[in-house]
C-alpha cells in the first residue's frame, strides 16, 4: 500500500494518522520488534567524524528507551516521587506534554529508581509499564490518562531483581504484558486496549525482562514469550498454551533479549551460563535444534539479516564482550570483534548501529564477509543502558540525566 493511500485512509478515519509513517519507532526494537528500522537511509560517513546533534533535554531516572510516532518522542522516566510520561517534538525536542503518576518503587540491586520498559504507541494511545507493575494508557496527542491497572496487586506478581521491565505488546484490541502472576495463572495477561479490563490470563510463570512478540508460522499465529524460566507459545486471541520449553536458570539470572524469528525457527539467548537455543516451531510443538554457548547475550536482542545473526556476546558487568556474526543453522562463525563495552544493536540501510553503554556509537557494515567499521563517535557521557530508537534518520539515546537526538540520515 502506498503512503498516499495510507494518508487518504487516515483522513477518512479508517486508520489513525499516527500509524502512517513506515519509518517510525513506535515500540521496543522498532516496528516489528526485531531491531530493524524501515524506510530509512543512513549516511555512509559522518561529517567531521561525528553525527550532528539535533537536540537534547534533561530527564529523570530510568532505563526505558523512547518510542517515536507521529513526530512525537515519548519517554517514560521518573522525577522525584513521580513516574512521568513525557512527549517531545521529534525534530526540535520541544516539550509537548507530561503526565505524572505517583511511584514508590525502591530498587534492590541497582540505584536507578525509574521505569525499565520502553512504552508502546498504537492507535493514538501510549501504553507504559512501570517498575511496580502499573500499566498506564494515555492519549498520544494530549497525554490525558485513559486508564490504569495495578497488575502486581491484581495478579500477585513480584518485582523481580530490578522491578518490572517487560514492554507491552498491542495486538488488535489487546494489550499483552508478561506480568508474572505465577500463583494465579497470570504469568501473561491480555487487557482490553480501550478500557484496561482483563481479557484473558495464562500460565503459571514468573516474569522476565524480555518483551513478547507475535508471529505467524504455518498459518498459525503464535504469541511468543520468554518468561523467567521458560519459552512459551500462546494463542494470542485466547491465551491458550500451545507449547513450552525450558529456558533460563534459577538464581541471580535474567532473561532480557526478545526471541529472534527466522521463518519457522527462533533464536533465544541469555547470559549467566545459559547461552543460546535454536528452535524449530510447528503449530503445536517446539523442538530444540541446538543449545550451546556460541552466543550468551545478556539483554541485547540479536539482529537477523540475510540469514546471518549479528549479536553482542557477553555481559556489561564483567568478562569479555564481542560483536559476533554467525550462521544460526550451521553455527559457522563468520567473524568476531572485541568490544570495550556492552552494546545494543539496530539494523538499518545495510548498516549496524552498535550503541555502547559508554555513550560511543559505532557504525558497522551489515555484512557477513568481514567486520568493517565505518565510523565511531562518543555521543554522550555517563551510561547509556537504555535501548536506542531510530526514526526518520534520527537516533535517540539517553543516559542517567539526558535524552539526546542525533541526525544519522544521508
Amino acid at each position: 500500500m502506498t503512503r498516499i493511500a495510507l494518508v487518504l485512509m487516515a483522513i477518512v478515519g479508517q486508520i489513525p494518522v499516527a500509524s502512517v509513517r513506515g519509518d517510525d519507532w513506535p515500540q521496543i526494537l522498532g516496528p516489528n520488534r526485531n531491531g530493524i528500522a524501515q524506510d530509512q537511509q543512513l549516511a555512509e560517513k559522518w561529517a567531521g567524524g561525528k553525527p550532528k546533534k539535533v537536540w537534547e533535554s534533561p530527564i529523570g531516572s530510568g532505563f526505558a528507551g523512547v518510542a517515536v510516532a507521529n513526530n512525537q518522542v515519548v519517554l517514560f522516566h521518573r522525577e522525584k516521587s513521580n513516574d512521568q510520561l513525557s512527549s517531545f517534538a521529534a525534530d526540535s525536542g520541544k516539550p509537548l506534554w507530561t503526565t505524572s503518576f505517583p511511584s514508590n518503587f525502591q530498587p534492590q540491586i541497582v540505584e536507578d529508581d525509574g521505569p525499565r520498559a520502553v512504552p508502546t504507541i498504537d492507535q493514538g494511545n501510549v501504553y507504559a509499564y512501570s517498575a511496580t507493575g502499573k500499566l498506564y494508557c494515555v492519549d498520544l496527542k494530549t497525554g490525558e490518562k485513559r486508564w490504569e491497572r495495578a497488575t502486581h496487586e491484581d495478579f500477585g506478581a513480584n518485582g523481580g531483581y530490578f522491578g518490572a521491565g517487560s514492554s507491552p505488546l498491542v495486538d488488535e484490541k489487546q494489550v499483552i504484558v508478561i506480568v508474572g502472576g505465577d500463583k494465579k495463572g497470570a504469568g501473561v495477561v491480555a487487557f482490553d486496549s480501550d478500557s484496561g479490563k482483563t481479557v484473558w490470563s495464562a500460565v503459571n510463570d514468573q516474569a522476565s525482562y524480555s518483551a513478547p512478540v507475535i508471529t505467524t508460522i504455518n498459518n498459525t499465529r503464535h504469541l511468543l514469550c520468554i518468561t523467567r524460566l521458560n519459552f512459551v507459545s500462546l494463542d494470542p486471541s485466547s491465551g491458550k498454551e500451545r507449547f513450552r520449553t525450558p529456558f533460563g536458570q534459577r538464581g541471580p539470572t535474567v532473561n532480557g533479549a526478545i526471541p529472534v524469528i527466522s521463518g519457522g525457527n527462533v533464536l533465544l539467548t541469555a547470559s549467566y551460563g545459559i547461552g543460546a537455543q535454536w528452535l524449530a516451531i510447528s503449530p503445536e510443538k517446539v523442538e530444540v535444534v541446538w543449545n550451546e554457548e556460541i552466543l550468551a547475550g545478556q539483554y541485547a536482542t540479536p539482529i537477523l539479516h540475510e540469514g546471518a545473526i549479528y549479536a553482542v556476546d557477553g555481559r556489561q558487568d564483567g568478562g569479555p564482550i564481542a560483536l559476533k556474526c554467525f550462521d544460526p543453522v550451521t553455527r559457522k562463525l563468520f567473524w568476531s570483534e572485541s568490544l570495550p563495552e556492552y552494546a545494543t544493536l539496530i539494523g538499518a540501510d545495510g548498516k549496524l548501529l552498535v550503541m555502547q553503554t559508554n555513550g560511543t556509537l559505532k557504525l558497522v557494515s551489515l555484512t557477513r564477509s568481514r567486520f568493517q567499521q565505518l565510523g565511531s563517535a562518543s555521543l554522550v557521557s555517563g551510561k547509556t543502558r537504555a535501548l536506542p530508537a531510530l526514526a526518520q534518520g534520527r537516533i535517540y539515546i539517553r543516559n542517567e540525566k539526558t535524552l539526546a537526538c542525533f541526525d544519522l540520515s544521508k
